[in-house]
């Protein structure tokens, strides 16, 4: 079960989208993890011939194993043989492939009933608890026939099992989980803030210029400037851009910004755009524009969820002058932008007005000081003076 996300305890699989025999190559989407930010698609990590899967329905808690996958060279045997410490929590930054998609510990074996496979799965399509059976195959086995004679006896009328929707969530759960995970960050980490302001005129004039030669459902929206500033001057102040883990810093050589979006139904989610500094604009706009569709109907993929090095919000559009966010662990640092307002600026001993915003940086001290923080919001500041290089 892949941690997608430090308010994140558990999830459970809603569906399967392979089967025992198939083979999948990294990327590939092979099930549908239910979580408290709603129905996750999560990708394997692994290329290799998928050997057995974990129940769907079933409550796991992060890095408990989902299925068990044969890579290139192994035998059946072998694969089974593979030790998985499954309570190592994985990485949010490079998910331990073993801890998404690996072998069951023996733990795990021991406390489950003999089920051959091809009984489990027939079990599980007629909605029967292969465990709860009594097993006549060797050594108690459940076998195929079991599972049969079982679904032929009158059965109880199963309680309607509660709708799952793609990309619904719980609220309350969310708001739940949002609250243990900020409460832990200004409970653990040192934070400090620092705000600038952000002469936007030269910026939003390459703006108007540029959508003007594009079509309406192409053009670029003045979002996404900061946000490639962003990613650009982390390059140089890699101690803003990582995560914070067991007493250690591990600075990212990528970029994944994870974007702050506000869900129609309340909550708040903020999956990752990968690798912003090295994407062009326009690549940019139409990734941003899919992963807001996706977040907000669903369809998030789990390293959307697991690789953020550095979380931005926006909540210009709300109106605010400024916003001073709370640092999403391990991350180690959260930039922040009100809206574009025109304010009194005095330009060469003259004042003129001028749209401008306030771009804040929230960062933690174990790892920077307000010294580099100011220095990254002036890089920040000097970079959206030059939008044609962004």
């Amino acid at each position: 079960m892949p941690a997608l996300g430090a308010d994140m305890e558990s999830g459970k699989v809603v569906e399967w989208l392979v089967q025992p025999g198939d083979r999948v190559k990294r990327g590939d989407v092979v099930a549908v993890v239910e979580t408290h930010k709603g129905a996750i698609d999560v990708e394997c990590f692994l290329e290799g011939v998928i050997d057995e899967l974990v129940a769907i329905g079933e409550e796991l808690p992060v890095g408990a194993v989902l299925a068990r996958v044969r890579v290139a060279g192994e035998s059946v045997a072998e694969a089974k043989s593979v030790p998985v410490d499954a309570a190592a929590p994985p990485s949010a930054v490079a998910p331990s492939p073993r801890a998404t998609l690996a072998v069951p510990p023996a733990a795990a074996a021991a406390t489950r009933s003999k089920v051959s496979p091809a009984a489990r799965w027939r079990a599980a399509e007629r909605g029967i608890d292969a465990d709860a059976l009594h097993g006549t195959g060797a050594d108690g086995a459940v076998t195929l026939a079991d599972v049969e004679l079982a679904a032929a006896r009158p059965q109880p009328a199963p309680a309607a099992p509660a709708r799952v929707v793609r990309g619904g969530f719980d609220p309350v759960l969310m708001r739940q989980a949002i609250a243990a995970a900020m409460s832990r960050s200004k409970r653990e980490i040192p934070h400090y803030y620092l705000a600038e302001p952000v002469p936007m005129r030269l910026a939003l004039d390459w703006l108007r210029d540029a959508n003007a030669q594009r079509p309406v459902t192409e053009r670029l929206l003045p979002a996404l400037l900061p946000l490639k500033a962003v990613a650009l001057a982390l390059h140089d102040f890699p101690e803003l851009n990582g995560v914070h883990e067991g007493g250690d810093f591990r600075p990212s050589a990528a970029v994944h910004v994870g974007v702050a979006i506000s869900l129609r139904a309340g909550g708040l989610i903020a999956p990752a755009l990968h690798d912003v500094a090295a994407k062009p604009l326009d690549l940019l706009m139409r990734e941003l524009a899919d992963l807001v569709r996706r977040c907000r109907a669903g369809g998030l993929r789990s390293s959307e969820l697991s690789d953020a090095t550095v979380t931005v919000t926006n909540l210009g559009d709300q109106g605010v002058e400024a916003v001073f966010g709370v640092i999403y662990p391990p991350q180690v640092a959260l930039v922040g932008f009100g809206r574009i307002a025109e304010r009194p600026w005095i330009d060469s001993g003259v004042v003129a007005a001028m749209p401008a915003l306030t771009a804040t940086l929230c960062a933690d001290h174990r790892v920077s000081d307000g010294h580099r923080g100011a220095l990254f919001l002036t890089r920040l500041r000097e970079l959206l003076q030059h939008p044609e290089a962004l």
